[in-house]
């Protein structure tokens, strides 16, 4: 084994991105520490007045093919890889004239970078970095020896260890950062083969990979005695995981995957549309209505059940404004997420230091294509993303009574925030808002039941006469396997019906329809959701 402290005397440097390098040259040159370099690189380091040798004066070989071959020769690897306490190591580096390298400084072409800003093919080929990581890998595998630096992040970190130290580093240290290359070499592999899979068209390719890049260390998961942590996959996507927080103390577990939930709904209802505000706990629909302004919408959301809407999160398909946020302040709130916001609506949540305001820059395109993972025990199911959507025209009217321009309106709206609601879904609409959501039962005719049973509480709270179910549409997530349920709809005041059909009852179902004067259409699709 290795002491602990070990000198660092050469060190390659070799990056593509070059934030930090010339400090980081300039500091290691001052230590007296013999510098390497490639290419560009050696380039800017020489024309800050630092020494710096080519790798190819130690290879004997110039850079070749475009750069693709450079570090790829046993005078670099072996300097990695060499076990400075093995004798045999020791007289093969002086036969060969290999010189230790101690310290690795690199960071990789950059793939991810160039697939998400819509690159062709060839592109991200030639941003396949290969040298990089073999470099990498060899000095995170000797770590006993050599210290390896793949992230900006811990240019800091290395010098403030070489400082404590006269020039030397902790095996702690490195071994540290040797989890920190294989880690980033890892993900690395993970984006390419990902974007290759979709490349080639392959949904099921032998092997996935999946990684992240750590965000954010949570105070705990679900519970508290559960550690987690918030990891991004490096997408795009406008949502939780690349909002801006304004506000507000840091976001936890719960409220990351509920305000993911709240936002995604939120994004089926394009703003050209009108203002739309959805209301999530514990990642279900409390409230979902679309308005002439939010403020409107959000009343309209709020008045489906206020009591589950205590504490939730409130996601706008467009910019939050003064008067939306006056009126959401009047109820504990977590978490507010929005495209944007005003500076009137910054400054009316400045007052409520837990509220957290998150804005997106933009919506999710709910239409596009990806994927959804989930562990399971020994392994993980992946699938394609739900982003099933209908318009009037796949709607098939299968009741003797065919639904209103107003019945059809609701249900398309019913339909989309069903495809938000844990299975069984049942969501009754009116109006273009929610007058009631059950969710997650293990029967469909319970979630019907209890969705009523909250809307006459609400209607009662409100000091209304009748439920607020009454004149209603209701959407279910997948067929009605008997007539019960869609019977215990009518009896709350649903006046049609849209469900994916399919079931062996359907000509049972679609009779007790007919004979209750309901209008029921089937869509074809589901929208299970567990």
């Amino acid at each position: 084994m290795p002491s602990n402290l070990v000198p660092v005397r050469r060190a390659l440097l070799s990056v593509s991105d070059k934030t930090g390098l010339l400090e980081l040259a300039k500091t290691l040159s001052d230590q007296g520490i013999e510098l390497l370099s490639t290419g560009g690189s050696a380039g800017d380091i020489r024309a800050a007045g630092i020494p710096v040798t080519e790798v190819s004066d130690i290879t004997k070989f110039p850079e070749m093919m475009d750069g693709r071959v450079k570090t790829l020769h046993p005078a670099v690897h072996g300097g990695l890889l060499a076990l400075r306490d093995n004798a045999d190591h020791l007289a093969a580096m002086k036969e060969h004239g290999i010189g230790p390298i101690d310290l690795l400084v690199v960071n990789l072409y950059p793939f991810e970078e160039t697939v998400a800003k819509g690159a062709d093919y060839a592109t991200c080929i030639e941003n396949i970095d290969i040298g990089g990581p073999a470099m990498i890998r060899a000095a995170a595998k000797n770590h006993g020896f050599v210290n390896v630096v793949v992230d900006v992040a811990d240019y800091g970190a290395l010098i403030a260890e070489l400082e404590a130290n006269n020039g030397a580093t902790s095996y702690e240290f490195r071994q540290k950062l040797a989890l920190t290359a294989y880690s980033r070499t890892a993900a690395y592999d993970a984006a390419v083969s990902g974007w290759m899979a979709d490349a080639v068209d392959e949904a099921a390719p032998r092997r996935r990979a999946v990684a992240g890049e750590l965000a954010q260390t949570l105070r705990y998961g679900e519970n508290p005695h559960q550690s987690a942590a918030f990891y991004k996959t490096g997408s795009t996507r406008p949502g939780v995981a690349t909002a801006r927080q304004w506000q507000g103390k840091e976001l936890s577990y719960n409220n990351i995957n509920d305000t993911d939930a709240a936002f995604e709904l939120v994004a089926e209802f394009d703003p050209a549309d009108g203002a739309t505000v959805a209301i999530i706990k514990h990642a279900n629909p409390c409230g979902v209505a679309r308005g002439a302004s939010f403020i409107d919408a959000y009343k309209s959301a709020f008045q489906c059940d206020q009591t589950s809407a205590f504490g939730g999160i409130v996601a706008l398909n467009g910019e939050l404004d003064g008067a939306t946020a006056r009126e959401i302040v009047n109820v504990f709130t977590e978490v507010v997420i929005a495209p944007s916001a005003t500076d009137e609506a910054r400054e009316v949540f400045a007052a409520k230091k837990n509220l957290r305001l998150l804005t997106t820059g933009g919506l999710p395109d709910v239409t596009a294509t990806g994927r959804t993972w989930r562990q399971v025990s020994g392994g993980y199911l992946v699938q394609d993303r739900d982003n099933g959507r209908l318009s009037l025209d796949d709607l098939k009217v299968v009741t003797k009574r065919a639904p209103t321009g107003g019945e059809l309106a609701d249900m398309l709206f019913a339909w989309r925030v069903a495809k938000h609601v844990k299975s069984n879904a049942i969501v009754y609409v009116k109006d273009l808002a929610t007058v009631g959501i059950g969710a997650g039962q293990m029967s469909r005719i319970d979630s019907s039941r209890i969705a009523a049973r909250k809307s006459a509480d609400m209607a009662e709270a409100l000091g209304l006469a009748e439920p607020l179910t009454q004149g209603s549409v209701v959407a279910s997530d997948a067929f009605f396997p008997f007539a019960d349920g869609l019977l215990s709809a009518a009896k709350a005041g649903a006046r049609a019906i849209i469900q994916p059909g399919g079931s062996m009852r359907d000509a049972e179902v679609i009779s007790a329809a007919d004979e209750a004067g309901l209008a029921m259409v089937f869509t074809g699709m589901r929208h299970f959701r567990h």
